[in-house]
């Protein structure tokens, strides 16, 4: 029981950290299960489905405290969502069929630390471009590539890449949150017509402790005014992750 109660609130606060700055669920979320002993094949599908209740409960939070305006179908958020999100089921398909299989996982851990690494330095060092769509476009194909094969690297190139290029931090981190919701209920849907529906508690338990986190993050990202702070605090956070996969991948 009292691990039960310690993953829900674990599960909490990784959906905190996301939704306030639009990475770090799964990417604290998964070794720390796998490290208390879960079978990874029961934390993947549990992950999956916990983020899009998360991303789905603080996208409707982001909107409602005026984050960003991603339901409004003629607002920029809404395009640039529409955009990654079906470039990241597509590539979640493309990447089921594939596998991570025929890129060798060290490889692709350095080349989703070295892109970490790099969009992380380019904010702390103030190195942007002026947003374009054709930009969007060769991020999110990129950053759908990373999730499609490896699961992961999301998030924090997400995020940090469309502030380098030119969109503003707190739309970049909803923007981010809320692609994530279809890409990963298309996920968790491909895995149970595989696998099938996964025994585990997890399925029920992050859901839940997703749900209050995804509540909560959008009110600290409402209260932080300061742009500048924002995209440092989010840009540090991609370089730390970027080299820790790196450090990682090497022994991998």
């Amino acid at each position: 029981m009292g691990a039960t109660i310690l993953i829900f609130f674990i599960a909490v606060v990784c959906e905190f950290i996301d939704s306030s700055l639009g990475m770090m669920y799964g990417t604290i979320l998964s070794p720390v299960l796998i490290l208390a002993g879960y079978n990874p094949k029961l934390v993947v599908p549990a992950i999956l489905i916990s983020q899009a209740v998360g991303g789905a409960v603080a996208s409707w939070r982001h909107h409602s405290l005026k984050n960003a305006h991603i339901f409004d179908k003629d607002s920029e958020d809404f395009k640039v969502t529409l955009l990654i999100a079906s470039l990241g089921v597509v590539a979640t398909l493309v990447g089921a069929f594939l596998g991570a299989s025929i890129i060798p996982s060290t490889w692709l851990k350095n080349y989703i630390g070295i892109l970490c690494v790099v969009m992380g330095a380019s904010i702390l060092l103030k190195i942007s471009f002026q947003f374009t769509w054709g930009k969007m476009v060769i991020l999110g194909i990129v950053s759908a590539f990373n999730k499609a094969i490896s699961g992961g690297g999301y998030g924090p190139l997400m995020s940090s890449g469309q502030i380098v290029i030119g969109r503003e931090s707190k739309n970049s981190i909803v923007v981010t949150d809320f692609a994530e919701v279809p890409i990963c209920l298309f996920s968790f849907a491909m895995w149970v017509w595989i696998n099938k529906w996964p025994s585990s508690p997890l399925i029920y338990i992050l859901p839940v402790g997703a749900a209050i986190g995804g509540y909560l993050g959008p009110i600290l990202l409402k209260k932080n005014k300061s742009k500048k702070r924002i995209a440092q605090i989010v840009g540090a956070l991609a370089f730390i992750l970027g080299v820790a996969v790196l450090t990682l991948g090497v022994k991998s």
